[in-house]
Order: structure tokens, then C-alpha cells, then sequence
């Protein structure tokens, strides 16, 4: 007989249980009985850390697993009550001889049932070398096989989990009760806000640009109100390029493309004198957007209307000394000809502003289908799904991680032929773009920053646990969790340069620093502005009600007004956008681990290290943003998520 002492941790908030709780030690001889883990009154209440006294008839050998079964109280008269949900952090083991031994759970344990734990010392498959721990680790992943399983949502789309509603979720991935309550609460307050104010329900257009000034008074913020102040100037338009919600387009230009004929008279007033388009060019100094990837996207009916796109090229400008980038020119089509004007800063005011409004409107469409659900929601989900599907919980990286429907799928499935690892990969995207060097760009500061604290940060975990290229060749979990996230997510489009498998550890870095930045950092820096970019409509408008222009000089303040989206539509973005902006409570920032999978030093050390590599990136951040008159936050340590949580 052997007595082991067992404690065991339950999470704050809501996650208690009246279940009765009981575990059976597995060890190298045997597997004990199950052992109640009973006390006099209520155990497991929530926020509790209870410890318990039980006695094993036999001596179990080494301890390898414990297995861990709830069921439901019998009550006299009344049977078995309704079984409830209880999540545990985690149980400590104590043995009669040796020191405490840690099983991280971290799990909600919904009804009846059995968990198997493994103790908390992270382990590669090759590490787990007696049998009953390499059959625990394929059981694992066989019933979570069976529980996330893929399904093809659209042709072309990544593939996605295959559940119909929320509701269906199993409880470990939905959201935290008190997130899911704050959500509903933020949620109900903003419409009924709008609704009180009689705007979801106005079909017609604005009366004018004066009468916009009611709804940007719903929850505006510092930098809403910048580019409430600043949206009609040239230099704010193109700094959005840069720092605004879709700032992963710009590139350096070269030579003009063959479609959008740009000549020297057409941008002398703000090349100045003694130089050319052709000399700028030789020097790196002008940048192209191209939305070509609109042309010819189906557009949605709103109010019984259709809508409209373009597929614009913007030519910027970079002046000399640290200027402010400026627009040089903008064709709103991919066809130059007599019905594709080049729109010029010295055209016209509401002609220039119109075609501006045009270019703000592409981003829109572009950021929305492609930026931000694609690359920031899409392909997370296949990161994660491949994650729960392949990796068992003890393994290392398990631990450390206007257009309408029709034109959002049609835009996806054009992207998804186009996409590519570099893109993926901050370094190599912004050496791909040839925007090293722009002055003010902080989205490439911030990310490069933070890219390479997830890199140090990675490096020095794969170091701990893949000692050779060999062991990560040899890693079969890891290898179908890269195979898996291949086929599922990109396709198995070998063009797309996205690995199927890795046979060095240095390619090991960089891939799981790529899943953590765009689960993370990118996610935060195209999704927390999007409110700062919409409240004022006229400066994003989420779709036109009439054509691109064919010509020049016709442009009024009243057609400009006609163009932009109606009173309803504009709310009903503007409302979505704010809570998409808004992280709804049980925030985890960056690096913070509340959930201990990790119980060795080494790993400890270097989340510790990554902490405090982020924290100096902040203080850096912070003391750069007090000196611009547009702070740029979107990329602050602090405020991003340790995942897409919104």
C-alpha cells in the first residue's frame, strides 16, 4: 500500500463542479483502482486548490499517466443529477518517495467521462519511450480526430472545421463565459444606440456630408477623430498605405506598368523641377498599390440596388528628406483609355477627391476578404484545427502557441492561387515589397520588432527539445501537422512555397515564428483599426452606390454624396467594425501563459526572457508615440492578443 497525495487546482470563474471526481494512477506495473478524491463538504469549487489523501492497494511502479473520471452525484429519490461542466487547471501528484509531480489539464471536463493526463515535462514522440505513453499519445489524437474534423466550406477556400453553429463547439474552443457575455453586452448597447437614433432603418442616401457628423459621435476615438480631420488630405491618404488597417500592399516601384501610362506632365507640380518619373524611378522613390485583383469582382445589391467596384493603381511619391508620402496619380481601372482617366492632385477637388474615395473603398473590399479573413482568420483556423488534430498536448509545440458573399469567395479564390510563404513571413514580405527603408512606417518597425522576439523566442524552444535537423525529420506528429496544414489550409499547391514538411530545425523557426506572428501580431494590426478607419465613413466606405467615373469634370459635392453607401448600410458596418475592433474582456497578451503547460526551468527561462523582450518593445513603442501626431498602438505588445480572439 502506498499513500499519494493529490492537489488539485480549479479555474475562477464558473468552472465548478458537484460532480464526484476520482483517479486512477497509472505507473510501469499497473493501473490502481479509482481513487475518490473526496473531503467533508463541496470539493472543486471555483477558484479552489484542494488537496486530497489516497491510498493505492498496490504498488503501480513509476508513475506514468493518471487518468482522471467524473460522474455525476446519486442522489436518494432523486437518481443522478444533470451532469455540469468543470474545468481544471491542473493536478499535483505526490508520492510517498520523490518530489511532486505536475499534470497540466487546463481543459473543460463537460458530463461523464474519463481525461488521461500526462505529466507536465513537454515531450517530442521519440522522447516517449514506454509503450503506454506512445499509446496514450495516439488515443489522444485519434479522439480528437474524430471530435475536429475538416470540411471544404467553399472550392478554393482553406478548409475549416467542420461545425454548423457555435453551438455545436465543444466547450475547450468556444469563448470564456465572461468574454462571450461581454461580447453580447457591447453588442446589444451599439444597436440599440443606432436604433434609438432611427439610422438602421433609413434606406435613402445622406443628406450631406455635415449630416455624417451624427453617427461619428457614437464611440469615437483619438485616431477616428484624426482621420475625421484629415481625410480629404493627401498626405493622410497615403500614410494609410503605410499604418492604416491594410498596410501589407505598398511596394516600391521600378517601372510603371504598361496599363497605367503616367507621363512626366502629368505629375511635374509635385515632382517639382530638375527631375522626371524616370529619374524617381532609377532613384526608388515612387511606390505603386494595385488592387487589380477587384477587376471584374461581383458586387452585392443593397436596398434593392447593385453596387459597384473598381480595381485602381495608386502611384505614390516619397519627397526627399523625409517628406510625407504623396499621391501622383490614380487610374481607377485596369484598361487605360478615353473611359479610364489618370486622376491627378491638380484635377479638380471633388474629381480628386472622388477618385480617392474610389482607392479607399478597394482597400475596404481588399483588407476585409483577403487581409483580415483570410490571411488573419482563414488560415489561423487551419494553424489551430491542424494544431488540435496532430499534436498531443505533451508535445512542445502544442504548448507554445461592398462585394458581397459571391465577391468575397471570388476574391478568396483568387488570392488563394496567388498567395505565397513569403508573404506569410514579415522579413521576406517586406524585402519582397522593397519598403525596407520608407521613413514612417511603423507597421513594418513594430512588426519586424516583434517578429524577431518570436523568433529568439521560438529558436530557443525548438533548441531545448530538437537537439538536430534529424530529430526534427524524425518527429512524425510535427510532420503531419505540416502536411496537414498543407493540404487543408493551402491546397496542396506546391506553387504557394509553403512547406509540406521540414527537415531542419532553422526551418522549423521559421515556421512556427510565421503561425505565432499571424495568429498574433498581424491579426492585431489589421483588425484593432478597422473602426479607427470606418467611423468616419467617407474615409473607408464599405461600398458605392454609383459607377467609377469615365471622365473628368463632372464630379459635384452631390454626386460624391450619391456614391457613398446609404444611411443603413453605413450603420450597419460601422457597428460591426466597432465590435470587431473591440476585444470583449479575458484579454492574454503576448506572451502571458496563464495556462502552465510548460513545468521544466529551461522553457520557463525563456518565456520569462520573451516577456521581457516584449515588455522593453513596448516601452520603446510608447516613447516614440508621444512624439507623433498620429500615435501608431496597433502593434503595442500589451494590446495584442495572444491568438485571433475576435
Amino acid at each position: 500500500m502506498a499513500d499519494f497525495r493529490v492537489r488539485v487546482s480549479t479555474e475562477a470563474f464558473g468552472a465548478g463542479t458537484w460532480d464526484k471526481v476520482s483517479v486512477s494512477i497509472v505507473g510501469t506495473r499497473e493501473e490502481s483502482p479509482p481513487l475518490p478524491l473526496d473531503n467533508l463538504g463541496k470539493e472543486f469549487t471555483a477558484g479552489a486548490e484542494e488537496d486530497f489523501q489516497v491510498t493505492l492497494p498496490k504498488d503501480v511502479g513509476q508513475v506514468l499517466l493518471l487518468r482522471v473520471h467524473k460522474a455525476p452525484p446519486a442522489l436518494p429519490l432523486l437518481g443522478p443529477l444533470a451532469p455540469d461542466a468543470w474545468f481544471c487547471r491542473w493536478f499535483q501528484l505526490t508520492p510517498p518517495r520523490g518530489g511532486p509531480l505536475l499534470f497540466p489539464c487546463y481543459q473543460w471536463l463537460e458530463g461523464a467521462g474519463s481525461l488521461v493526463l500526462q505529466e507536465g515535462t513537454a515531450k517530442v514522440s521519440r522522447a516517449d519511450h514506454h509503450p503506454l505513453l506512445q499509446q496514450q499519445r495516439q488515443e489522444e489524437l485519434q479522439a480528437r480526430q474524430e471530435m475536429y474534423q475538416w470540411k471544404a466550406y467553399n472550392p478554393g477556400w482553406p478548409h475549416c472545421l467542420d461545425k454548423r453553429t457555435v453551438k455545436d463547439l465543444d466547450l475547450n474552443i468556444k469563448y470564456s463565459t465572461a468574454k462571450n457575455a461581454n461580447f453580447y453586452l457591447q453588442a446589444g448597447s451599439a444597436f440599440a444606440e443606432m436604433k434609438i437614433k432611427g439610422l438602421l432603418d433609413r434606406k435613402g442616401l445622406w443628406r450631406s456630408l455635415n449630416e455624417m457628423k451624427r453617427i461619428f459621435n457614437f464611440r469615437k476615438t483619438p485616431a477616428a477623430e484624426h482621420a475625421f480631420e484629415h481625410w480629404q488630405e493627401d498626405a493622410f491618404f497615403a500614410s494609410q498605405f503605410l499604418n492604416g488597417l491594410n498596410p501589407v500592399l505598398i511596394r516600391r516601384c521600378h517601372y510603371l506598368p504598361k496599363n497605367f501610362p503616367v507621363t512626366d506632365a502629368m505629375v511635374a507640380s509635385v515632382l517639382g523641377p530638375g527631375t522626371s518619373l524616370q529619374a524617381e524611378l532609377e532613384k526608388g522613390s515612387l511606390f505603386l498599390v494595385d488592387h487589380g485583383i477587384l477587376s471584374g469582382i461581383h458586387t452585392n445589391v443593397i436596398n434593392g440596388k447593385p453596387q459597384f467596384s473598381a480595381a485602381p493603381m495608386t502611384l505614390l511619391y516619397q519627397s526627399p528628406g523625409c517628406g510625407p508620402l504623396l499621391p501622383l496619380a490614380i487610374q481607377l481601372s485596369q484598361s487605360p483609355g478615353p473611359n479610364s482617366p489618370i486622376f491627378l492632385p491638380t484635377d479638380d477637388k471633388w474629381d480628386w477627391l472622388l477618385a480617392k474615395t474610389w482607392v479607399r473603398n478597394a482597400e475596404f473590399s481588399f483588407h476585409e476578404a483577403l487581409t483580415h479573413l483570410l490571411h488573419s482568420h482563414l488560415l489561423p483556423e487551419v494553424f489551430t484545427l491542424a494544431t488540435l488534430r496532430q499534436l498531443p498536448h505533451c508535445h512542445p509545440l502544442f504548448k507554445s502557441t461592398g462585394i458581397g458573399i459571391e465577391g468575397f469567395s471570388e476574391l478568396i479564390q483568387r488570392n488563394m492561387k496567388q498567395l505565397n510563404y513569403s508573404l506569410l513571413c514579415l522579413p521576406e514580405d517586406i524585402r519582397t515589397r522593397g519598403v525596407e527603408d520608407i521613413p514612417g512606417y511603423y507597421y513594418r518597425d513594430d512588426g519586424m520588432q516583434i517578429w524577431d522576439a518570436v523568433e529568439r523566442f521560438v529558436s530557443e524552444i525548438i533548441g531545448i527539445y530538437y537537439p538536430s535537423d534529424e530529430s526534427v525529420q524524425d518527429d512524425r506528429e510535427l510532420q503531419a501537422w505540416v502536411r496537414e496544414i498543407f493540404s487543408k489550409g493551402f491546397l496542396n499547391q506546391e506553387s504557394s512555397g509553403i512547406p509540406s514538411s521540414l527537415e531542419t530545425r532553422e526551418a522549423l523557426v521559421q515556421y512556427v515564428t510565421m503561425v505565432i506572428f499571424n495568429c498574433s501580431a498581424k491579426h492585431a494590426a489589421v483588425s484593432a483599426g478597422q473602426f479607427d478607419a470606418c467611423a468616419w465613413m467617407p474615409n473607408l466606405p464599405p461600398s458605392m452606390q454609383l459607377p467609377p467615373p469615365t471622365s473628368k469634370g463632372l464630379a459635384t459635392r452631390e454626386g460624391f454624396i450619391a456614391t457613398l453607401p446609404p444611411v443603413n448600410a453605413t450603420c450597419d458596418v460601422i457597428l460591426a467594425l466597432w465590435l470587431l475592433s473591440k476585444e470583449p474582456g479575458d484579454r492574454r497578451p503576448l506572451g502571458t501563459y496563464p495556462d502552465e503547460h510548460f513545468t521544466e526551468e529551461a522553457p520557463r527561462r525563456s518565456i520569462a526572457t520573451f516577456q521581457s523582450h516584449l515588455a522593453q518593445i513596448s516601452r520603446a513603442i510608447q516613447e516614440r508615440n508621444r512624439g507623433l501626431v498620429l500615435p501608431y498602438t496597433y502593434l503595442d505588445p500589451p494590446l495584442i492578443e495572444n491568438s485571433v480572439s475576435i
